[in-house]
């Protein structure tokens, strides 16, 4: 992992195409601006978690009788 200490209003590239800005401090908050072509995905970490989380969750098995009584719901 590369580390990199940045000031307010000092900017990293990354591969000629994206750039990130110190925008704001405060309070222990740093505040980042990215600018990245629109084919980048930029998503924080804890929400990819999440979603990595849900599709485990969504792809364990469902009992019969799980089945059965949804088959019944929709068909009211």
């Amino acid at each position: 992992m590369l580390v990199l200490a940045r000031k307010l209003d000092e900017s990293i590239v990354i591969a000629d195409n994206i750039i990130i800005k110190v925008i704001s401090i405060d309070k222990g908050v740093v505040k980042l601006g990215i600018e990245a072509p629109h084919n980048v995905s930029i998503m924080r970490s804890e929400l990819l978690e999440d979603v990595k989380d849900a599709n485990i969750a969504s792809s364990k098995e469902v009992s019969l009788e799980s089945l059965t009584l949804l088959s019944k719901i929709l068909k009211k």
